[in-house]
């Protein structure tokens, strides 16, 4: 009987203890991180918004590209992506309005307004992150474009078969819209690229978010896809410039 009782010492229970101190550790752990992933998210916002802006110059789109595709091409392919600076107009330096920026880029605008007959296509491109924003340049454009016809380039409300019927029928000297869009009729040749002189990038806007076109990834892949297609070789032959606004 006395072995019985001595052999019954609460030896267990006392184990138990650490096992149950040892998993709330890892939950706490988790919960620390997470904390710790949110302040940090709001730094970095808190930071974008406080850091004073700095205007796009062609060595960010050049970067851009060669980031890009770096990977992908072969030494030979990735010298005819290769966009030197005389591919470029002069960058906007952020004190510009959007006419204004339009005006010192295209002094000789009402020439190239005028002598522009051809149909399927426009004189100048601008490429932008959203139908909303697009709005807003179409807008804001008034003191620059005269008498010029203005298309919407974008997908929201409008469909593509009518864009298309409208650049078959009629002469349009600027076209406004996102790089999907402008990709799409393009690849349906329901725009021709070779009538066109300029191509503006609206880089330096930011979204509620504080995200440039370029920083959206679609908006991005779109437009390098765009550029691909035919207004890298352009601006290389000389055809056409690109301006960062």
């Amino acid at each position: 009987m006395h072995q019985d009782s001595d052999s019954k010492p609460a030896v267990t229970k006392k184990r138990k203890k650490p096992t149950e101190c040892f998993l709330t550790q890892p939950e706490e752990k988790q919960e620390s991180t997470v904390k710790a992933k949110r302040r940090r998210k709001k730094r970095i916002s808190d930071i974008l918004e406080k850091s004073s802006p700095k205007p796009g110059v062609p060595k960010d789109l050049q970067n851009l590209l060669s980031q890009h595709f770096g990977a992908k091409r072969s030494v030979i392919e990735m010298e005819e992506l290769k966009l030197p600076d005389s591919c470029f107009l002069p960058a906007n330096d952020l004190t510009h309005s959007f006419s204004s920026y339009l005006k010192e880029i295209c002094p000789k605008w009402a020439k190239l307004r005028k002598n522009h007959k051809e149909t399927k296509s426009v004189v100048m491109l601008v490429i932008c992150s959203s139908a909303l924003r697009s709005l807003e340049l179409i807008k804001s454009m008034t003191a620059f474009k005269g008498d010029c016809r203005v298309l919407k380039l974008f997908a929201k409300h409008i469909k593509i078969k009518e864009q298309m019927t409208m650049l078959e029928k009629g002469v349009f000297h600027i076209g406004v819209g996102t790089p999907g869009r402008i990709k799409a009729l393009v690849e349906q040749d329901g725009l021709c690229l070779n009538s066109t002189k300029c191509m503006i990038l609206d880089w330096n806007w930011r979204d509620q978010k504080l995200r440039r076109m370029m920083d959206i990834p679609e908006i991005k892949n779109e437009t390098i896809d765009l550029l691909e297609m035919n207004i890298i070789k352009l601006c290389r032959e000389g055809s056409v410039k690109l301006g960062l606004f």
